[in-house]
């Protein structure tokens, strides 16, 4: 047996077993000291129901279990400096019924007292015991009696530190995942057993923390080792590094925090948080990008402004016919084999003024699904648009339908009012510059003429017409003959010899505004 020890004595087990049984806490509430008696230091046994000698009983201070051996418990009492004048062999732990629960062989030590010996000390006795049952164990103490010691005071004081949002600075601050063992160098700097670190890069963001550097494993910091160290709004100062010395970081991980299990997250506050009030950035600030259809008051990101300015969100090549989706909207879409359908998006899946930009390598059909319009400018009910090799269309999805429309692209011209065409056998062209080209068929009479019909009227005049002969003659004049109007003209037609003939075809082409 050691030298010196605590005891439980047969009536404290005794009492702790029927407090087991009844389901009560074991509740202890003084401790008494004596000098052993006549005999002095002696060997305490678990059978002694009182000391040998009992010169002073107090209530006790403190009662805990030990971090490292939970079934082991720690008493802790001061004798205040106006008693003593005795030696300490020998002290005691009473439970509130009065029950001697264990029993100390403690140091031989004087107590001086300050009346007697012109100088006075506070005493201090701790008691460590083992039992089974330590979480059953409770103190009643009446804090108007009980003195705190300068351990327990220090000990209080710097666990209500540590739960303060405001922690001890940090040397430095990782800015990428590390592995929590041994030195090694962090932002520039190389870290040394003892030092503080501010881990907040781990790919597991349960891991984040601070941290005390180790020649081994690191642990945490004492100020931040339990959940009620770390609270929501931590705040930790950086002191040196390449890129976060002197910065200052801040847990925004909301509470309640689980050590170990809830992912930390910190963020640099150095230069404070910025007001809800006109907000003042610097530097390259960033923020997420609203969605394609956004019409709201979102931030505007400069990749949400290049889309809106139409630059393409991306592009993707089909080399099969494909039922085009929402998600092809702002994108341009090459078909790269000839031949082939693509089949707009589903009307209901796309805001209104969604675009769908197209073009084809090989020439490319364009249709809607079952049941949707499609239509182009002044022209409606179209089954479906061909684009050419080469051809580009824009299809906008329409407010009211279901339906499409196709809008822009060189494949929208021929739809255009000023490239609308006939293409009939007597027919017309018209130019955007106003211009309109007119063609078509006749067979001259008896007299050698052949009245001519525009399929529309020019606005302004006819400017020149040109006929060709479908025969066998090699010369043949065309004449103006008498008639030239807007909706039409009169011609005369003669072979090499001025000679008229009858049932003469023949081809013209007028020009005109």
């Amino acid at each position: 047996m050691a030298d010196y020890y605590t005891l439980l004595t047969n009536a404290g087990i005794a009492y702790e077993t029927a407090c087991k049984a009844a389901g009560v806490p074991i509740k202890l509430t003084q401790i008494s000291v004596g000098d052993g008696g006549e005999g002095g230091v002696y060997n305490p046994a678990a059978t002694a129901t009182a000391l040998k000698r009992e010169v002073w009983r107090g209530p006790l201070n403190a009662l805990f279990q030990d971090e490292k051996n939970p079934s082991w418990l720690l008493a802790e009492v001061t004798i205040p400096p106006d008693v003593g004048g005795w030696y300490v062999r020998e002290a005691g732990l009473w439970t509130d019924t009065g029950i001697l629960y264990a029993i100390v062989k403690y140091p031989e030590s004087f107590k001086p007292v300050l009346a007697n010996s012109g100088s006075g000390k506070e005493f201090y006795i701790r008691s460590i015991f083992e039992t089974s049952n330590a979480s059953l164990v409770t103190l009643l103490i009446d804090d108007t009696v009980v003195k705190a010691t300068r351990a327990w005071v220090t000990g209080y004081v710097a666990d209500e530190l540590a739960k303060l949002d405001t922690k001890q600075s940090v040397r430095v601050a990782t800015t990428s995942n590390i592995a929590l063992k041994a030195s090694q160098t962090i932002d520039g700097v190389a870290v040394v057993a003892g030092d503080r670190v501010l881990v907040k890069n781990q790919t597991s963001a349960k891991d984040n923390g601070l941290y005390v550097v180790a020649n081994e494993f690191w642990v945490r910091t004492k100020d931040s080792d339990s959940n009620l160290k770390v609270t929501a709004g931590l705040t930790v100062s950086v002191e040196q590094g390449t890129t976060q010395a002197d910065t200052i970081w801040q847990l925004v991980t909301d509470a309640p925090v689980l050590l170990g299990t809830t992912d930390l997250v910190f963020q640099n506050i150095t230069f404070g948080l910025a007001p809800l009030s006109s907000p003042v950035f610097s530097g390259s600030p960033t923020a997420p990008t609203a969605s394609v259809f956004s019409n709201d008051d979102v931030l505007a990101t400069t990749k949400f402004v290049q889309r809106a300015l139409g630059s393409y969100a991306g592009q993707t090549n089909y080399d099969s016919n494909t039922q085009l989706t929402v998600a092809d909207v702002g994108k341009l879409s090459i078909f790269t084999t000839a031949g082939l359908t693509a089949t707009l998006p589903d009307w209901n899946s796309v805001p209104p003024g969604g675009l769908v930009h197209l073009t084809s390598t090989g020439g490319l059909t364009v249709k809607t699904r079952a049941g949707e319009t499609f239509g182009a400018v002044n022209t409606t009910n179209l089954t479906s648009v061909v684009l050419q090799p080469g051809n580009f269309a824009v299809f906008r999805r329409l407010l009211l339908g279901p339906g499409w429309s196709l809008d822009s692209g060189d494949a929208a011209l021929k739809y255009s009012p000023m490239f609308s065409t006939n293409t009939g056998t007597t027919g017309y062209m018209k130019h955007p510059g106003g211009a309109i080209e007119q063609w078509g068929q006749g067979m001259t009479d008896a007299a050698g003429k052949v009245y001519v019909t525009y399929p529309i009227a020019f606005t302004s005049g006819m400017r020149s017409i040109t006929c060709t002969h479908a025969g066998t003659a090699a010369l043949m004049n065309c004449l103006i003959y008498t008639s030239d109007e807007k909706a039409g003209c009169t011609l005369l037609l003669q072979n090499g010899s001025n000679t008229v003939l009858a049932g003469w075809k023949l081809y013209w082409r007028a020009i005109g505004i």
